[in-house]
């Protein structure tokens, strides 16, 4: 999946994903790895970046997570979100 080329998220699913970090509360994110195997982790989401043309989202624990892996995050889905 790693080589897979970026498709960018939703706007409003990107919005809710600043809310959850200004708000500096933990999430609940479900995402597949690079492996495309899906993963849970709870954490704080601390920064967001582009690198290479391709988003991914920080957190505390120092993990990156590139956002077309993402699955949910406490609950919203991205595919579909609207």
């Amino acid at each position: 999946m790693k080589t897979a080329k970026y498709t960018p998220i939703n706007c409003s699913f990107y919005d809710e994903l600043e809310a959850l970090a200004t708000l500096r509360r933990k999430a609940d994110i479900l995402y597949f790895d690079v492996e495309g195997k899906e993963q849970k982790v709870t954490d704080l989401i601390v920064d967001f970046f582009i690198e290479d043309k391709v988003e991914y989202m920080k957190l505390k624990s120092g993990q990156t997570i590139r956002l077309d892996y993402l699955i949910s995050v406490n609950g919203l889905k991205l595919k579909g979100y609207c």
